[in-house]
């Protein structure tokens, strides 16, 4: 399983950087809980509880960090 799709974390643009830190929390999430029937089964759960989709959010903020870091912020 590829987590990081093609092998880099360089996006052209903030939007880009953002969409691959979505897409790398998603691969994450699909590591660790590997079984998509029993995801599928949680997500009612999750889905409606703040708390969990604020941990969500934040997982996914720091995977954006990782990316603007791993692209000088995007210095244009």
């Amino acid at each position: 399983m590829a987590l990081v799709p093609g092998n880099s974390l360089l996006t052209d643009t903030p939007e880009e950087g953002r969409e691959l830190a979505i897409i790398l929390a998603r691969k994450t999430i699909g590591a660790i809980q590997p079984d998509g029937d029993t995801r599928h089964t949680l997500r009612p759960g999750y889905a409606t509880d703040a708390e969990t989709l604020t941990m969500a959010a934040h997982v996914v903020a720091v995977e954006f960090a990782t990316v603007a870091a791993a692209n000088s912020y995007w210095g244009y």
